[in-house]
């Protein structure tokens, strides 16, 4: 899933990207709300974390202009302060969550699983395409009653696939999901991935359920 993290400590968003780079996302930072709100007008995220006290535009006044602009994105807020005048304010803003430093990394990890399950609308906690199964917290992959073994990248191209069942999915979508925003490498990385994937989820099993749809992109379907 592709996260924007918006904040000024610097060594902070650089722990929490590399944090969640190893977790499978694709991770965008910035270091002030100026250019928080220019990534948040420019892409489309699963999720945004936002630190409270950012420099020039404030996070929960980027958080409430991303939702007068009708963008529902699940955000988190990160807060230097406890209590209720802080967290109201965060949540009046528009803030689907908030958090407040210092705080484990398991923890975020954890709200962030919920609120990107949770989107615009109510989702699954596991995901399932036929009998292949994906569970995002424990980051495991079955199909049947067999555990598949994935990389955090081969898991997380695998998860935005299965988000969106029977879509036709363009490889430049995938680019923008599952890869960052810097990416500048061979587009056909997707490529790679879809074969690698393929051998993982449906040779062994003699499934073909990973379709490549010529000049469109690529489809998962529960049988074929």
């Amino acid at each position: 899933m592709r996260v924007l993290v918006v904040e000024d400590d610097k060594q902070l968003a650089m722990a929490l990207r590399r944090g969640l780079e190893e977790e499978g996302y694709a991770v965008d930072t910035a270091l002030d709300g100026a250019e928080g709100e220019w990534f948040a007008g420019e892409n489309s995220y699963d999720a945004m974390i936002l630190d409270v006290m950012l420099p020039g535009l404030h996070g929960d006044e980027l958080c409430a202009r991303r939702r007068e602009a009708g963008d529902w994105t699940p955000i988190l807020m990160l807060t230097a302060r406890t209590g209720p005048e802080q967290e109201a304010r965060a949540l009046d803003a528009g803030a689907d969550d908030f958090l407040a430093k210092p705080f484990s990394f398991v923890v975020l990890l954890a709200r962030l699983r919920a609120l990107v399950r949770r989107g615009t609308h109510e989702r699954p906690a596991a995901l399932e395409v036929g009998d292949l199964r994906l569970d995002p917290a424990m980051h495991r992959v079955s199909r049947g009653d067999v555990e598949v073994a994935l990389t955090p990248r081969q898991f997380a191209m695998l998860e935005f696939l299965m988000r969106h069942p029977g879509e036709v999915v363009s490889k430049a979508t995938i680019l923008d999901h599952v890869w960052d925003f810097a990416f500048e490498g061979d587009p056909n990385i997707v490529e790679v991935y879809a074969r690698q994937l393929r051998q993982r989820i449906d040779l062994p099993f003699g499934r073909a359920s990973l379709q490549t749809v010529r000049l469109a992109g690529y489809r998962l379907v529960a049988e074929a």
